[in-house]
């Protein structure tokens, strides 16, 4: 045994700080698993650093609490905007005081440093108290009936179980969900990608470097080789070809003008997968959900993508069927492949982290753990006094833009 707490979180990406943070923050003992050596995911390590927006393109707000926190959080230290390393903050409308007519134009979004961003994550979890464990991997889970009782974890000191009332799976591939035997999809049309910097002359500069890939997850209009995020093999194959393409890149740029000093640095350092497995729960959001109100809702989001959607979560997508204290969070929640690529963006993944977190904080306080024993209303009465969104009105159309 190495330790029993309240909750315990995998995956300390962007849905796993937000529901350790918020888990702690509601009076338990949190504790959050990460295998690599730093927090943020793909948007830190990935140097996928771009918050995308909050609002829902109509100049109306639709996250709050943890979500607003966090992407205020990613450019608090931004001293300077610097388009070319495409380091630039909030946009003025959305600042305090700004105009609201500006904000039906300009959405509410920043695009950070990641590396700002991990450290500024990393203190955000220790000053919360949540227990963080890196360097550790789940490698399987213990049952009992229909509950997880320990997560089986593997690190330096070897193999230990940690006790647990709640679990919250951010691993992003549902990795605990499959191993609890809940059932779940599994994608294979990821392409290569890789998100780095260049030093050119002293000037930093970010690439965005990626095939093209499907919205829907499937591989019409993408462009291959594909690959799955559940199998090693896959996951090794496709960093290798996603850093190849970083050589050609960086051999081009040198071509074209040998004279210039060009210099890489931070390269991505996990891969860079959007859609791998996720939850198959009892109820999945898709498309047809767009603005729909769900009396079980636990957070709002717009769709990246263009200005209008807006779909509200609801608790039925974070919670598994078989496993009675385990909820999904972030990429891996109950969202089929219709609106998988809105539910695995940032500001979803603080969303439903944020939801879980509470979540399971209360079903561990007042519940013995026991998720479907939870009171829905207090648990959506807590999240609008940490700032969350839940209003009907804003699930309705806005009105268009003129």
């Amino acid at each position: 045994m190495a330790g029993r707490h309240d909750v315990v979180v995998a995956g300390g990406g962007i849905a796993g700080v937000a529901a350790a943070v918020a888990a702690a923050r509601n009076g338990v003992s949190a504790c959050l698993l990460e295998k690599q050596s730093s927090l943020g995911g793909l948007a830190t390590l990935g140097n996928v650093a771009v918050y995308l927006p909050i609002c829902d393109g109509c100049g109306r707000q639709v996250i709050g609490g943890l979500g607003e926190e966090l992407l205020k959080l990613s450019v608090a230290d931004l001293g300077q905007e610097d388009p070319q390393a495409r380091f630039i903050g909030i946009p003025r409308c959305w600042r305090p005081g700004g105009d609201p007519r500006q904000r039906r134009q300009a959405r509410y979004t920043a695009e950070f440093n990641p590396a700002a961003f991990c450290l500024a994550l990393e203190q955000l979890v220790t000053d919360a108290g949540v227990h963080l464990l890196y360097d550790t991997r789940v490698c399987q889970v213990g049952r009992e009936g229909d509950r997880i009782t320990h997560l089986i974890v593997e690190n330096k000191g070897g193999r230990a179980a940690i006790g647990c009332r709640d679990v919250v799976d951010a691993t992003g591939d549902a990795d605990i969900c499959r191993l609890a035997g809940e059932r779940t999809e599994s994608l294979d049309s990821n392409v290569l990608s890789a998100w780095f910097y260049t030093v050119r002359n002293g000037v930093l500069h970010q690439h965005q470097l990626s095939h093209a890939y499907s919205p829907s997850a499937d591989r019409q209009g993408a462009t291959g080789p594909f690959f799955c995020g559940d199998d090693g093999e896959q996951v090794t194959a496709q960093i290798l070809g996603s850093r190849q393409l970083m050589r050609a890149r960086l051999a081009d740029m040198r071509a074209r003008d040998p004279h210039a000093n060009v210099q890489v640095i931070m390269p991505p350092t996990i891969a860079c997968f959007r859609m791998t497995r996720r939850l198959v729960g009892d109820f999945s959001l898709s498309q047809g959900h767009m603005h729909q109100w769900f009396d079980d809702a636990v957070g709002l989001t717009g769709d990246w993508r263009k200005a209008g959607p807006v779909y509200s979560l609801p608790l039925r997508m974070l919670r598994a069927g078989r496993n009675r204290n385990l909820l999904a969070a972030g990429r891996c929640v109950s969202a089929d492949t219709t609106v998988w690529d809105c539910t695995r963006a940032i500001p979803s993944c603080a969303v439903t982290g944020e939801a879980a977190g509470t979540a399971a904080a209360i079903a561990a306080q007042e519940a013995a753990g026991d998720l479907n024993a939870l009171d829905i209303r207090r648990l959506q009465a807590r999240l609008r006094r940490q700032g969350g969104l839940l209003d009907p009105a804003l699930v309705r159309p806005a009105d268009p833009v003129v």
